[in-house]
């Protein structure tokens, strides 16, 4: 347990939309001391919850999940109250920080590293997952946060090395040699799998400071001023009454649906709609089917459905650039199609 003398340890895991960085943090809790606590605060771009489905709940292990918005902008005021309640109510030995995929890691840092944290929180090593066949996609390569992603972090895990070619890896090393200062460490890190040495073994060190946030975001964090926590709660979705939340921010547009947990759906049915969507649109979700509850999630080409421990709602996120969205009602007519 925490001495209360002690800084708590927190590390950022950053990379793009779809890049591996929960099924990272899984393999590394998989890992764990049997004498830590850890919390795990997961921030997606989306208006519900995914990515928190996807962890157990146990004693020692404390998952916050804040979704709607980046955590270097629009949840940034959110973050302090979530952080200053979780640090008195758990003191956990160490935090893990998943801002979203579309998040510039150096305002986040502005908020960890500030007066209000100091001597409480001590930053370590940012870890940025990279998922080498992103490289081939312009949106990615030619966007300021995944390089600023890059640039900040002190080491680089490579996920997705099982569904690359060798040539794919190799330019994604490549592009680690050219990063200056040099990296303190890349590794390949296939289904997720890292050493917890690599994070264990981190120490603090000099970072760029929030003036290279990008402009969207510092016009963004202006405009979530009047934000307020409240705007995060979530309404009980009614039996047959989905809600929908649609955000926009940062060039991209969400759609966001949650159904109550007795409402359920075919698999089949389900699962080959969400196939036919454009396959520009990252896709998750966690649904009770008539076969149990499931995980769904798409990045890029790559679907994976698993088995959910996950029992309060179904969720469905679509995350893509607003000519790639088809019509939220439309979708909304299909899902209700796919209902048992």
């Amino acid at each position: 347990m925490q001495n209360l003398l002690n800084p708590i340890t927190v590390h950022l895991i950053t990379g793009f939309l779809g890049s591996g960085k929960s099924t990272l943090i899984r393999r590394l809790i998989e890992q764990k001391p049997t004498h830590e606590r850890w919390a795990v605060v997961i921030n997606e771009f989306g208006r519900v919850g995914i990515d928190q489905t996807m962890f157990p709940e146990r004693d020692d292990l404390i998952i916050q999940g804040l979704p709607g918005g980046c955590l270097c902008c629009q949840l940034a005021f959110v973050l302090q109250a979530s952080l200053v309640k979780l640090v008195h109510r758990y003191r956990p030995d160490r935090l893990i920080i998943e801002p979203s995929g579309l998040g510039h890691p150096a305002g986040l840092l502005d908020v960890l590293q500030g007066e209000g944290f100091a001597g409480v929180l001590e930053v370590r090593d940012i870890i940025a997952v990279l998922d080498p066949r992103r490289l081939e996609d312009p949106r990615s390569r030619d966007s300021v946060t995944f390089s600023d992603q890059l640039s900040i972090a002190d080491g680089i895990a490579l996920t997705m090395t099982d569904l690359s070619t060798p040539a794919q890896i190799q330019a994604a090393l490549e592009l680690a040699e050219t990063l200056w200062p040099p990296r303190k460490w890349v590794r390949q890190a296939p289904h997720g799998e890292l050493a917890l040495s690599w994070l264990l073994q981190a120490g603090d060190q000099d970072r760029p400071s929030s003036d290279r946030t990008p402009p969207v975001h510092r016009h963004t964090h202006r405009a979530a001023a009047h934000s307020s926590q409240e705007d995060a709660m979530f309404r009980e979705p009614a039996l047959g009454e989905p809600i929908l939340d649609i955000g926009s921010s940062l060039g991209y547009v969400s759609l966001s649906w949650r159904w109550h947990a007795q409402d359920r759906f075919d698999l089949d049915r389900l699962t080959a709609y969400l196939g036919e969507l454009p396959g520009e649109l990252r896709v998750k979700g966690v649904f009770h089917t008539v076969d149990g509850w499931k995980l769904y999630n798409r990045a890029d080409a790559a679907v994976t459905l698993t088995a959910s421990a996950w029992r309060r709602d179904s969720r469905l996120e679509l995350i893509g650039e607003p000519d790639a969205m088809p019509k939220a009602e439309a979708i909304q007519l299909a899902l209700q199609g796919c209902q048992a």
